[in-house]
């Protein structure tokens, strides 16, 4: 009985032995896995503040990197070229057809000193009045090209005013279709939009379109 009584207490020793050593471990894995965590925790925040400091696209380019400049360079070299194509015909002309109230105007203009003939006919002396040639110079006075190109017109219809009208817009037409890159001073200045204004038609019981006979009371 005796015998039997020592080979137990050694049983019950061995057990005890073993939870005191397995407590410790789970211990040191705890405190591993908190010290693992804190490091994350505390590297979001940074995070936050980095973005948080971007106020312009210079931090923004430094957070991004260095950014591939094929496309930068690809919109900076097409920036230059005109919209347009340049249009000539065999003689090396533009030509363009400008309107005005009821007149119509073929255009033609090319390289040369600035000499304007109107139905075979110079300006001084088919437009007399002096305002008139001054409208048919405007086109060239706001591009700085005077005295370059020499333009040939035929003018129908209207008079001389809707005639002088009608060739300023031709050659407007003409110009941006020799020199496309002017279009874009040329069209701020109005000259290629059609002026779409006209005499109102004459009403019957009027004297005019609008314009009423004397009254008379008596």
């Amino acid at each position: 009985m005796v015998a039997d009584n020592t080979s137990a207490t050694p049983a019950d020793e061995t057990p005890t032995e073993t939870k005191v050593d397995a407590a410790p471990e789970t211990t040191e894995t705890s405190a591993e896995a908190t010290s693992e965590a804190k490091p994350e925790a505390a590297s979001e925040p940074k995070a936050e503040t980095k973005a948080d400091s971007v106020s312009d696209l210079a931090d923004l380019k430094s957070i991004a990197g260095d950014a591939p400049e094929g496309d930068s360079a690809e919109i900076a070299r097409t920036a230059n070229v005109p919209l347009r194509e340049q249009e000539l015909d065999a003689q090396g002309r533009a030509y363009a057809t400008g309107r005005r109230k009821d007149a119509k105007a073929r255009v033609w203009i090319k390289p040369g000193s600035g000499k304007i003939t109107v139905n075979g006919r110079d300006q001084e002396t088919y437009f007399a009045r002096p305002t008139l040639r001054l409208v048919l110079n405007q086109p060239f006075t706001i591009t700085d090209r005077e005295g370059q190109y020499d333009v040939i017109c035929t003018v129908r219809g209207g008079g001389l005013s809707g005639q002088a009208g009608a060739v300023k817009h031709g050659i407007s037409q003409a110009l941006t279709k020799y020199e496309p890159a002017l279009r874009s001073t040329v069209k701020a200045a109005g000259f290629l939009t059609r002026d779409s204004r006209v005499v109102e038609r004459k009403k019957y019981g009027r004297a005019k379109a609008r314009k009423s006979f004397q009254f008379s009371k008596r």
